[in-house]
């Protein structure tokens, strides 16, 4: 029998248009983005639907716009394929995209959600500026190799693995100088280096204040046990005490994401039909290059294998 698991995309899936189809078609997204620019102090609708980019882009504003647009995308299914909703047995977002699989399993509320997510993007912005810091994706080579690239590009600064996302495709984080040099290292061993317009070293301890605040605004909110199980991106398992899923949501952004490991999580489950929902397609990438032979619908207001708007 088939079982369904949903996905939900982190920073980067983000892209000016996003949700503007979902907003036109939809009075239920038309509030969420009403209720978010309330929360926010900002009307998020507009910049996702107009821009400019470089201001979307920035880890303030696009963390927020991705949580709202997936959710948005996220109502698009309930209408379309509710059946997709009910059958639905586990989630698992990527970073941010936690937040977003814990309010669609009902942990969070979608106004606490926004509120952690928008002290989130601050506090990882204002980490990254008191210490410049970046991230390199490097893709083509092994895990030994690639530690092995950090160790030795660590003499230059802090540097880590901070996403394992699939085999072949691993994000290193740290120091700039030690950066550039992994960039070097992997070239040299014949893997690809694409370094990320990203504001800083996320998931590593370079982004230790941001911790602490999240922990502030964390305890502020009300987290319940979730309705499904969510697979944590710290340790690649799925927890009822919203305490301990409290703790991992402080511990995330330190910490590496363990994406590859999370979704053969699912798999092992025996999920095999999956739905990325949300801007973007990389979650769908990624799992092909996980199980190529699972199959990854994406659900945004851009790309619809569903059937359209």
């Amino acid at each position: 029998m088939s079982k369904t698991a949903l996905f939900f995309p982190g920073q980067g899936a983000q892209h000016v248009g996003m949700g503007r189809r979902l907003c036109e078609a939809m009075p239920v997204v038309r509030d969420l983005y009403s209720q978010a620019a309330q929360i926010l102090g900002y009307d998020l609708a507009a910049l996702c639907f107009n821009g400019p980019a470089e201001q979307l882009d920035s880890t303030v504003i696009s963390q927020p716009a991705l949580f709202v647009t997936s959710l948005a995308a996220l109502e698009m299914l309930r209408r379309d394929h509710p059946e997709v909703i009910s059958s639905c047995e586990i989630a698992a977002g990527l970073s941010l995209g936690e937040y977003t699989a814990l309010v669609f399993a009902g942990a969070l509320s979608f106004e606490d959600g926004l509120r952690v997510v928008k002290r989130r993007g601050e506090a990882m912005q204002a980490a990254a500026d008191a210490q410049p810091s970046g991230m390199v994706s490097i893709l083509l080579l092994e895990r030994e190799q690639v530690e092995q690239i950090c160790s030795e590009a660590s003499a230059l600064g802090a540097i880590r693995i901070a996403n394992f996302l699939c085999p072949g495709n691993l994000v290193v984080s740290g120091e700039n100088a030690a950066c550039e040099r992994a960039a070097e290292l992997a070239t040299a061993a014949g893997g690809r280096a694409i370094p990320l317009a990203v504001a800083g070293a996320f998931h590593t301890s370079i982004m230790c204040p941001a911790d602490e605040a999240l922990a502030e605004v964390l305890s502020q909110v009300k987290i319940g046990s979730p309705k499904i199980p969510v697979v944590s991106n710290v340790d690649a398992k799925t927890h009822s005490d919203p305490e301990e899923i409290r703790d991992l949501l402080i511990r995330q952004v330190i910490s590496p994401v363990r994406w590859e490991d999370s979704v053969r999580v699912m798999l092992d489950a025996g999920c095999d039909d999956f739905y990325e929902v949300g801007p973007g397609k990389v979650l769908k990438g990624l799992l092909r290059r996980i199980s190529r032979k699972t199959g990854c619908t994406t659900i945004n207001d851009s790309f619809d294998e569903t059937g359209g708007i």
